[in-house]
């Protein structure tokens, strides 16, 4: 995306020219030696056994500037399914730690953790990301922690320098950062970005006026990219969602958390390929119709505790709101892809439409229900609080699991 746009909250650190990626690497090298960088990794048994996750260690096997890499690995219960993700990375990545989130050592922990009042929510990504970065804050030996998902098929290790640079780097200063990119093929995908939260945070400012939060929202290009970086200091105090709403819910969180000069978005790549995410039928809550509705109850949450009031007529005219502007957005985005020779199936991104709005309604209707939702999980320095046994238990569990699955010999 070769601009110059800046937004007057966020910085945009866009890709100019031809990055050279050798010099990139030997100054993050150099920047390393004072603010050490760590990386976590979610990765599911399933993302394991595909093509892409074994050329992400590939590429991250020759990336000379991280101190530490750390695989958060969620559902998946079975022990020989964990050594087979300890073996595959162990072969590329010898020096990696190994959080067996979903494992028995780990489960038990996390119920001491809840009955002491922690909430955690179920397994997945935002609940495993956090107790990564509770290893990384216990061992204290890093100063920046970079995330990004484990299917990203056309992985390349600039992708990382890229993120992590304006966090690592002690001149930039920046504490927070989010990648950002464009999902084209033959079509446009990023179907939930375009279809639903950008509409949805316009849909609001017209309801409701200007609001801080949402023109900050609406500064970034893509809120929903899962490749961030961030500051360790930072990542002790944010809590996080546990379910689909986890990179609004934490972009929400550095809002309150982070002085917006400190954050910014970078390019990481030209282009972005992973799995997709089936839509889901309108009033089932499954893939990306459950996804759109954890997103909603974020920005009512939010927007609530900002001071916004929310009434079943407000949430109906919203509705209303959000899906005449979406209408119109598709209309651009045929333009763009006609402009560009890309495949545009008007019928499907209108069914995404009307199947994000119920999902709108659905989430409003849970809002009215229970404003304070599900709690989120806990920040490291409410849970240093509660017990100091916590942040020791975070690191030597993972070394037990992995001592155990170098001994099994099946």
């Amino acid at each position: 995306m070769s601009d110059f746009y800046q937004h007057n909250v966020i910085a945009t650190l866009h890709r100019l020219g031809k990055p050279s990626l050798k010099k990139l690497e030997k100054d993050l090298v150099d920047c390393s030696r004072r603010r050490h960088i760590a990386l976590i990794i979610p990765v599911t048994f399933n993302d394991s056994r595909r093509t892409a996750f074994e050329d992400i260690l590939k590429e991250l096997s020759r990336v000379p500037y991280l101190k530490r890499k750390l695989f958060a690995i969620g559902l998946t219960e079975k022990f020989e399914q964990f050594v087979s993700i300890c073996r595959k990375v162990k072969a590329y990545c010898p020096d990696s730690v190994m959080i067996w989130a979903s494992g028995p050592r780990m489960s038990k922990l996390i119920a001491r953790m809840e009955n002491m009042g922690l909430p955690l929510g179920g397994d997945g990504k935002g609940r495993n990301v956090w107790l990564a970065y509770g290893n990384v804050i216990s061992s204290d030996d890093c100063r920046v922690i970079a995330v990004h998902d484990a299917d990203i098929v056309n992985y390349n290790r600039e992708l990382l320098a890229r993120l992590v640079f304006p966090v690592a780097s002690p001149i930039q200063g920046y504490e927070f950062s989010k990648g950002y990119y464009s999902r084209v093929s033959d079509r446009m995908y990023g179907r939930v970005t375009r279809l639903f939260v950008t509409p949805l945070i316009r849909a609001h400012r017209y309801l409701l006026g200007e609001s801080a939060f949402l023109t900050y929202m609406d500064a970034f290009r893509y809120p929903l990219s899962g490749e961030i970086a961030i500051s360790v200091s930072l990542a002790r105090i944010n809590q996080v969602p546990g379910d689909w709403g986890l990179e609004v819910g934490t972009l929400a969180e550095v809002y309150r958390n982070c002085a917006h000069r400190w954050i910014c978005q970078v390019d990481v790549c030209e282009n972005y390929e992973h799995k997709h995410q089936e839509l889901g039928e309108k009033g089932e809550r499954t893939g990306l119709s459950l996804m759109a509705e954890d997103i909603a109850k974020v920005f009512f949450r939010t927007l609530a505790s900002e001071g916004a009031v929310f009434t079943t007529s407000h949430l109906q005219s919203l509705a209303g709101i959000y899906r005449r502007h979406t209408y119109n957005i598709a209309k651009h985005h045929e333009a763009d892809a006609a402009l560009n020779g890309l495949i545009y199936d008007r019928h499907a991104e209108f069914l995404a439409v009307e199947t994000f709005a119920h999902s709108l309604v659905r989430a409003g209707e849970a809002f009215l229900d229970d404003p304070l939702g599900e709690p989120q999980i806990p920040n490291w320095n409410r849970v240093a609080a509660a017990s100091d046994s916590f942040l020791r238990d975070i690191v030597s569990i993972p070394e037990e699991d992995m001592k155990e699955a170098e001994s099994y010999s099946g």
